[in-house]
């Protein structure tokens, strides 16, 4: 049995009775400690006072946190900053000064796990991630001999994560210096514009993002930095923090890069620009927005590969797939996609796309903006500023003599009032609408102004969809989930099912997930379902007959993917949980 439910037993905080019970459930001896606390024999918060009173007695390295996943280390350390009456500190949340960490040698840094955060003319603030090392203490003294050491306290995986940030930032402070060169010796706009450092400082950070699998690149001045992060498997990942001076020659060239006007800097702009990135060539959609310290740019990675992904690669189990590629095949109709935004809906309208073109049919898009180019398919980009909506591009397209039609999103009643007609007047239209699942795409429909019977006329099938992320092969790990879970969601679960979590490693940077892929149900509408639409069913009423007829509802579908080992149950539930 583990140390700290020893000790618990031996001081009568938790009784052996109770150990006793969970062990007959079959609970593994090392997660007790957990079964116990959420049965609430032993609510956490004590257990956390218990943990810091043995650290401040000595009794306990605070290292020992580390054997136990499911005690948050940031919560002891809260309480243990509380009662040492020191500083605790979210370093996600402070605006550092790197000039402060630029003065201190890395090594010492990382040998230590300390960061310096801030300083005043006194003192200097140092994150320590254990507050009793009296000889880190000693040591980040020495680096500051004439500043009184304040100690704060900060999670170990932040710390980290920041020295790894501090050491990619030395990685281009060559490039930084050369740039600072170049700014101080230009004089005119075109030399700004010649300036060759910047354009490699650039070929760094896309392909540092690229690499690193983001799918979006956000560049972002603070009030001391220049902060650039990537969007992985759709959490976004600090990536590099320049000083605020490299802030405004990178902004201009992107700007430059994507034809945007760079002396334009109170208002909005929207672009794009292709290039090379290592062998491959890959389109960047770019978005500047006015901010506090400047501009907010955002970068979309438009990898043209993956515009031909087809649908049963993107993660479609062979079920869901065949009803949605049945309901591509009608000749006329609507098939609405649905989901939350970043759940993954345009990726999949390209995958039907893909299933749908071909000579003999004619395929118009209506897209806001049009993010993959593809041939045999002719498509509209949307432009508000000319009058050009999705609405009014629609009432174009059914004037070119489409076969099949796909509008990018269903934002409005006009626009939906259209895609119906179209959809009753001989043409495949497929588009997307947010909504949670695939059944309140109908009450949405009808929320929208459209009568019942034009909606059971007209829907085809209806998908719903998220993305998840996939455990990274490299740490992945055997799970035991608690008791009070697996009898949560024992009706889902066969008997004897092995779950597994990724750990964190190198090759997935700590969060024991690479990739993400879909989960999703698909409700073709039959007959009978079309019936009780244009009688005005309830959303229950239609989700019984649904059930009845062989429908998979996908937080279903999503501990499927868990019982397969593709992804954790965590990520189910916080997904697909309903």
């Amino acid at each position: 049995m583990d140390r700290i439910t020893t000790d618990l037993l031996e001081n009568g905080s938790i009784m052996r009775g109770q150990v006793d019970r969970l062990l007959a459930k079959g609970i593994d001896e090392s997660l007790i400690l957990r079964d116990i606390t959420l049965s609430g024999f032993m609510t956490m918060d004590r257990l956390v006072r218990y943990i810091v009173q043995q650290v401040r007695d000595g009794v306990y390295k605070l290292s020992i946190i580390d054997n136990y996943d499911y005690i948050h280390e940031a919560v002891v350390l809260q309480k243990l900053a509380e009662e040492l009456n020191l500083l605790f500190v979210d370093l996600d949340s402070v605006d550092m000064d790197y000039n402060l960490t630029s003065k201190v040698p890395l090594a010492q840094l990382q040998k230590y796990n300390v960061i310096p955060v801030s300083q005043d003319e006194m003192s200097v603030t140092v994150a320590f991630n254990d507050p009793l090392d009296i000889e880190a203490q000693e040591a980040i003294q020495r680096i500051f001999p004439r500043k009184i050491l304040k100690t704060a306290l900060s999670t170990k995986k932040q710390i980290s994560s920041y020295l790894y940030k501090i050491s990619l930032k030395d990685s281009v402070k060559d490039l930084i210096k050369k740039i600072r060169d170049e700014l101080n010796s230009i004089t005119t706009l075109e030399e700004q514009q010649e300036a060759s450092s910047i354009l490699m400082l650039i070929d760094v950070v896309l392909k540092t993002c690229i690499n690193g699998r983001s799918s979006d690149i956000h560049i972002e001045p603070t009030e001391k930095n220049c902060v650039v992060r990537g969007r992985i498997d759709g959490k976004l990942t600090e990536m590099f923090i320049f000083e605020k001076d490299i802030y405004p020659p990178l902004a201009s060239r992107l700007k430059l890069l994507a034809n945007l006007d760079i002396a334009e800097k109170r208002k909005p702009q929207d672009g794009r620009f292709s290039t090379a990135v290592g062998a491959r060539e890959y389109d960047f959609r770019i978005s500047t927005l006015p901010i506090l310290y400047g501009e907010s740019i955002v970068m979309r990675v438009l990898d043209k590969e993956k515009a031909l992904v087809k649908l049963e690669d993107a993660g479609m189990d062979q079920e869901s797939y065949h009803k949605l590629l049945k309901g591509l095949q009608a000749p006329y109709g609507i098939i609405l996609v649905t989901g939350p935004t970043g759940s993954g809906k345009t990726t999949t309208l390209y995958g039907a796309l893909n299933e749908l073109r071909n000579v003999e049919d004619k395929v118009i898009t209506v897209e806001d903006p049009v993010e993959y180019r593809m041939n045999l398919i002719q498509q509209v980009q949307v432009n508000a500023k000319v009058g050009l909506s999705f609405a009014d591009a629609l009432r174009s397209i059914l004037r070119q003599d489409p076969d099949k039609i796909m509008i990018g999103e269903i934002r409005d009643q006009e626009t939906l009032e259209i895609a119906i007609k179209a959809a009753l007047t001989g043409h495949l239209v497929i588009s997307t609408l947010h909504t949670n699942d695939s059944i309140s795409a109908i009450p949405r429909m009808a929320d929208m102004g459209i009568e019942h019977y034009l909606i059971s006329g007209a829907l085809v099938a209806i998908q719903a969809q998220r993305l998840i992320r996939k455990i990274c092969r490299h740490c992945k790990e055997e799970e035991t989930l608690s008791a009070s879970l697996l009898e949560e969601l024992h009706s889902y679960i066969p008997e004897g099912t092995k779950f597994y979590k990724g750990s964190g490693c190198r090759e997935c940077g700590g969060s024991g997930y690479t990739g993400r892929e879909m989960i999703c149900e698909v409700l073709p509408i039959s007959e009978k379902l079309s019936s009780l639409i244009a009688n005005g069913a309830s959303k229950d009423e239609l989700k019984q007959v649904a059930l009845e007829e062989g429908f998979v509802p996908i937080f279903q579908n999503g501990i499927q993917k868990a019982v397969d080992g593709i992804t954790s149950i965590e990520e189910v539930l916080k997904v697909a949980k309903g």
